[in-house]
């Protein structure tokens, strides 16, 4: 498994929200550059970066940030928030992700889906975003009554192979990850997902770690490490 350090941006800053709410946000560092180079330093073998204002608007807002940030440090990125054209992806690509990460256009817009997937299915990751079991979309704005274990089902049928689920309920609130979430959705994927949403500890993380479920590959972490509950190396370490 790998630790995967979270920049949130808005508004051109590196952020975070609690459960989603964009009126819950803390600002942690004035450039999204600066937050990366510091996990990067601390060992970060992988970025997680989303673009919260493309996630609210529906289009990119801070691919320059991703390049800025691509440009300047060596390890991969994966890239969401607001892509929901086939412009859009490619515009992150060539921004520097190395994998693009799909929200709301995956359950919308299926042409649009198998396109991405037709072109870059080995760079695609989408992200399963879940408030009460159901699955949220629209920068998680909107919730609707698709559970997250049929809508992956849907997607695994459409070619889609790799995904983020995160918790929106835990999200932000250090509290720990529902563990029987995660093992249903293990049930379902047949590729690989990122776990992400209320990692607070590295007793957390070793929780998810003691499933020991091959498929699930990675957790995102964002407050914690922002916060200073331990480093990127004792999140490595203890998920592996």
């Amino acid at each position: 498994m790998i630790l995967y350090p979270a920049i949130d941006i808005a508004e051109g800053k590196a952020v975070r929200l609690v459960q989603g709410d964009f009126a819950a946000q803390t600002v942690y560092e004035d450039d999204p550059l600066a937050a990366a180079r510091s996990w990067v330093q601390a060992g970060a073998r992988f970025l997680h970066v989303i673009d919260l204002d493309g996630a609210r608007t529906g289009t990119p807002q801070n691919l320059h940030h991703v390049e800025r940030i691509t440009a300047a440090l060596d390890v991969p990125v994966q890239v969401g928030g607001g892509l929901r054209s086939l412009p859009a992806v490619r515009e992150a690509l060539r921004a520097g992700a190395q994998r693009i990460v799909l929200g709301t256009a995956a359950y919308t817009d299926v042409d649009f889906l198998d396109d991405v997937l037709a072109g870059f299915a080995e760079r695609t990751v989408v992200s399963v975003d879940t408030r009460g079991g159901h699955v949220s979309t629209s920068g998680w704005t909107q919730t609707t009554q698709m559970l997250a274990p049929d809508v992956i089902r849907r997607l695994q049928d459409r070619g889609v192979r790799s995904f983020v689920f995160t918790d929106v309920d835990h999200d932000g609130m250090l509290d720990g990850p529902d563990l029987d979430a995660v093992r249903r959705v293990a049930e379902v994927v047949r590729g690989r997902f990122i776990y992400s949403g209320g990692i607070g500890t590295v007793e957390h993380l070793r929780a998810l770690a003691g499933l020991r479920q091959v498929n699930l590959a990675g957790v995102i972490v964002g407050k914690a490490l922002y916060e200073r509950r331990f480093t990127v190396a004792e999140g490595q370490a203890a998920v592996e």
